[in-house]
Parts: structure tokens; sequence; C-alpha cells
């Protein structure tokens, strides 16, 4: 994407990491950015870890301006506090003390998408994420005042995940809600009366009940290895057909799959919620859940893969666990990027489907896992299928976890750029590999009347093998 007129960034030129030491180092040797006012001299013993480690990763920032062309939230407000450097100049100012805890400021840290376009774009390898999440939890300590309603909406947003028994309840009233045949009806009312509850009922897909998860699932054939599956917290229960899409597909192709129990929720929403604590807490579960397995760590939801990640970093300080959360990152894969490096049988076959098919790429996996190439070569082995980029590719959704709850407008106006990007394509169906990503989008094609359908790439290829 070009860089937007009269802004810092729209250089013709390759900006190194070279050209970045030629000045003296990230913001040249003893001296600070104009844009780091205010944090010249902070005394680390009166700072906490979090923003002691904020300080020093934001440092690397020379504030130059080549991430604003990639950021989502700077593209529709063109204001300096939401574009990444302005959040990480935000950020030092708050982790410092130099800059007071005020609604206008935590509403810049809290609106970002955490899509980390920025990061694939910066040559200076700055960690936005890291840098975003340490200030989001430097902020959720200090209760920023004028933002009730706001960490209101966050935490029921989070309940469920963070309440099993909630969940369980919440999901028993879905399940009977997606069934009704009066449903269709309910939502016509809905948007006449309550428009923004209309909203919110079209992002539940249709919930058909299934069989309890079995602890393994033999490979169909010669056995070539075995792997252990990662169902998560949401995908376990409105993304169901991926999860067993792909118990079916690693069967076929020789793989016996291990379904944990004791396992739950990866901790993505608390992670960019700055709440590291309860992060490591559900990271230390799923280590004990997977403990005993072997083999690759299969996951479904690139947002999950993404968050799995990060548990080596985590345990950074956990002697106990430690050892153990960095050879479990290590063994994670994300499953279209798994299926594409394994062999496969000779004797696998896969049906033909002439279909025009949008690949929608999840942020988690074009920016974080680097993976966006996964779904097409996977997708190749599907004899007449189309694959076609989704316009915009580079351009957040706008579902970003609990973002599409907490913030309709940005997240609807972010979809309508995919939708009207759908239109121009005209692809029969649309497939992405990350189910917040999946919920969003199908909810925009359902509101707009389209036929078309959102799928996992994994399900279309599990169509053609049956």
């Amino acid at each position: 994407m070009p860089g937007l007129k009269g802004q810092p960034g729209e250089a013709t030129g390759r900006v190194t990491g070279e050209s970045f030491r030629a000045v003296g180092g990230p913001l040249g040797e003893g001296r600070r950015s104009r844009y780091n006012a205010g944090v010249d001299s902070p005394d680390p013993g009166a700072l906490s870890p979090r923003a002691v480690r904020l300080l020093a990763e934001a440092d690397l920032c020379v504030k130059c301006g080549l991430c604003l062309p990639r950021c989502p939230t700077y593209a529709l407000s063109r204001e300096e506090g939401e574009s990444p450097r302005g959040r990480i100049a935000l950020g030092q100012g708050l982790a410092s003390g130099a800059l007071p805890v005020t609604a206008r400021l935590a509403e810049h840290l809290g609106s970002c998408l955490s899509c980390r376009a920025c990061e694939a774009a910066c040559p200076a390898g700055v960690p936005y994420g890291r840098i975003i999440e340490a200030a989001r939890g430097i902020l959720t300590e200090q209760r920023p005042p004028g933002m009730a309603a706001r960490w209101a909406l966050r935490v029921a947003a989070r309940a469920p995940v963070d309440r099993p028994n909630w969940w369980r309840a919440a999901m028993a009233a879905l399940r009977a809600y997606s069934l009704s045949t009066v449903r269709p009806s309910f939502e016509r009312v809905l948007e006449r009366v309550w428009p923004r509850l209309a909203r919110l009922a079209r992002y539940v897909p249709r919930l058909e009940p299934g069989p309890a998860w079995k602890p393994y699932y033999p490979p169909v054939g010669e056995s070539r290895g075995e792997v252990a599956l990662f169902l998560g917290c949401v995908a376990r229960e409105v993304d169901r057909p991926t999860l067993e899409a792909s118990v079916r597909v690693l069967n076929r192709l020789g793989l016996g799959v291990h379904v944990p129990a004791g396992q739950g929720c990866c901790g993505a929403m608390h992670l960019h919620g700055g709440d590291e604590r309860e992060a490591l807490r559900l990271a230390k579960r799923n280590l004990r859940a997977f403990s005993g397995t072997a083999g690759p760590v299969v996951v479904a939801a690139s947002g999950c893969a993404a968050a799995l990640l990060e548990y080596g970093r985590l345990a950074q300080g956990e002697a106990e666990v430690v050892d153990e959360a960095r050879e479990f990152t290590r063994r994670v894969a994300e499953v279209t990027d798994l299926m594409t490096r394994l062999e496969w049988p000779a004797e696998v076959t896969v049906a033909p489907l002439p279909l025009r098919v949008a690949v929608h790429e999840p942020c988690s996996l074009r920016n974080v896992l680097r993976r966006a190439e996964a779904p097409y070569r996977l997708l190749a082995r599907i004899p007449g299928l189309e694959a076609l980029p989704l316009p915009g590719n580079d351009r957040c959704c706008g579902a970003a976890g609990t973002h599409m709850v907490t913030r309709p407008e940005a997240a609807d106006s972010l979809r309508g750029e995919k939708l009207d990007a759908l239109g121009r394509v005209s692809a029969d169906v649309v497939v992405t590999a990350n189910v917040g990503c999946a919920l969003h989008l199908a909810a925009g094609v359902t509101g707009r009347g389209g036929p078309t359908e959102v799928l996992h790439p994994v399900v279309l290829l599990d169509r053609q093998l049956r």
C-alpha cells in the first residue's frame, strides 16, 4: 500500500536497520526523539517491571511513520493518537508517569486492533504488540476515569471465557436460539426496535449439537505420526465443524489425533487486554493438559495459534514451567500450514470442485505467524478450484477479538471494506483461517442478504475428501 500523501513514511527508498544505526542507534546516541518528550530520564527504581520493559522496547521506535499507511485505525481517523507511533508515544508517557491517565488516553490505547500490520512493515523490528499489551496492562491497573461503561462491556465480553459455567449456560441458550424456527422473524423485529442487539444476533451461527470429544481419533490406514488438537473456548462451541473437519483430514493423512482433556482458553483476549497474570494462569492450564502428548499441537484458529506462541515469553521467570513453555511453543502448528508441509499418502485423492473462492487472510496468520500463503497452498490441492486473494487483505477486517463487540462502528466500517471487495470478485465462498474473522464476516454477509458461505479452508478440503 503506498504511503499516505503528505505523511511520514512516503519516501520511495527502502529504509533498513543499517540506516537507523548509521545515525547512532534507534534514537541516536545520547539523544531522544522529539516524540519522546517527557520520558528522557525516568527513575527506573520508581517504575514497575512492566513499565521498564515497555520503555526499553518502545525506545526502538524512531517514529519514522512507515507504519502509518498500514494502520487501519489511523486510516479511519487520521489522528496521530490512533497510529502505532502515536500509541507508542502515549505508552511511553504513561509508563514514565509523564502523562496523566485520562479517558482520552485510554480510548486511544484501547481502540488499537492489535492487528500488528505495523510490526510486519517496521524495518526496525519494533515489537509493537508487546508494547501495546504492556500499556494496556498499566492502564488496567490504574482504571482511568470516565471509562466505566467501556470496562464493564469488556468484562461482560470476557465473562463467558473467564467463567466456564456461565459460558455453558450461555451456549445452551444460544444453541436453542440458533436452531429456532422463529429466529428470522425475531431478528427482523429486532432490526426495527433495537438495531444494536440485532447486529449481535447475526453473529450467532447455526449451532448443531455434537457428541463429546473422544480422547483419541486413530489414523486411517498406516500410521504416520501423532498430533494433539487444540480446541480453544469459543471455537470449541461455535466452530465445531472446522475442528471436526481438521480431525478427519488429519486422520486421512495418517495422523492419530489426541484431544487432551482439561485444555481451555488460549488467553488471547486476556493477553491483548494487558492481563498477563490471567493469561499465564491459562497458559499453565494448557501446558498441563498437553504435557502427556507428543508431536505438533495443531490449532485451527490462527488467533489462538498466535497466542499459544507467547507462552514461552509469558513463562519467563516461572522456573517450574519456563522450559516446558518454550518446548510447547516449538510444537504449535497452524492447521493449514501443517497440512501443506505433510507428505500426503498416495491413496488420498481430492474430488474436483469448480468454484471461485475468495481467501481472507487473518491478521494473526499474515502479520504474526507469517503464514499467509498456507491456505492458498492447501486449496491448490482441490482440482478446478480458483483461489483469489480478497482485495485489501493487508487491512484488518475489524473483528480483532472483542473489538467487534466493544467498538461496533469501527468494526463494521472495516468489515464494510471487505464486503465491498467481496462483491467485486464475485466469489462463491469466502475462506478464512480464524474463527473470530469468520463470525464477523459471516454476520456481515447475512446483514447484506448475500448467499456466500464463509468457511475454514480445511472444511472445504474435507468436503472434497469425503
